[in-house]
């Protein structure tokens, strides 16, 4: 199954298009409903954003206009809500975004494929650091999940659930490659040593580079 290209990639659209199915909503609206439902942990929602958004699924009929409020001296308010084209967009979008993994590229595995060009005792330094902090992270939202299971349905928790197992998952990679590198046992520690202590490239990587380009 392979995701097609979509008239809007912007995963706050989708948000959009899923919040209208419930009911005709104004932009002020879904945005604070947004953060009491805490989506914006997992969204990047902004009251510029999210009127932009709504023009443009407006512009592609995925969303309407359902009504014009007018209050008294108060500023009118245009209430939107989702289309038929709107509702297949949002399911079918939402299918492919389960289903199919798509191909991200997290900045912590951006520095990780750097990390060469610093000093090994340092780099585990930094990542003592990060586990520390992915600790205090997972303890955090595991009390806070805790809490909010006594008063919420877990379908409503389900994207936290996942980002704490996340969380944990990354921080046992981490300490466990810390401890790798910290006890010297890390494949090529101490080349990697030699060329941060002396700027030289080892002869093993040289070697591995001339592979790589003798290659067909």
């Amino acid at each position: 199954m392979a995701t097609k290209r979509r008239k809007l990639s912007n995963p706050l659209a989708l948000a959009v298009m899923v919040l209208l199915t419930e009911k005709p909503m104004h932009p002020y609206e879904i945005a604070q409903t947004l953060r009491r439902r805490g989506k914006d942990t997992s969204l990047k929602i902004n009251y510029g954003s999210l009127y932009t958004v709504v023009q443009n699924l407006e512009k592609h009929g995925f969303v309407e206009v359902a009504e014009v409020q007018r209050q008294g001296n108060r500023p009118e308010r245009t209430l939107y809500g989702i289309t038929d084209a709107g509702r297949a967009e949002a399911t079918e979008w939402l299918s492919d975004l389960l289903a199919v993994p798509a191909q991200e590229y997290p900045i912590f595995e951006a520095a990780l494929s750097l990390m060469g060009v610093l000093h090994p005792d340092e780099v585990a330094r930094l990542l003592g650091e990060r586990l520390s902090m992915l600790e205090v992270r997972a303890a955090s939202l595991r009390g806070g999940l805790e809490k909010l299971y006594e008063t919420l349905p877990r379908l409503f928790l389900i994207e936290s659930e996942f980002k704490l197992h996340m969380i944990e998952a990354e921080a046992e990679w981490v300490r466990g490659f810390l401890a790798e590198v910290t006890a010297g046992t890390f494949p090529g520690v101490e080349q990697w040593r030699s060329f941060s202590e002396t700027g030289e490239v080892p002869e093993e990587f040289r070697q591995l580079e001339a592979g790589e380009a003798e290659r067909p």
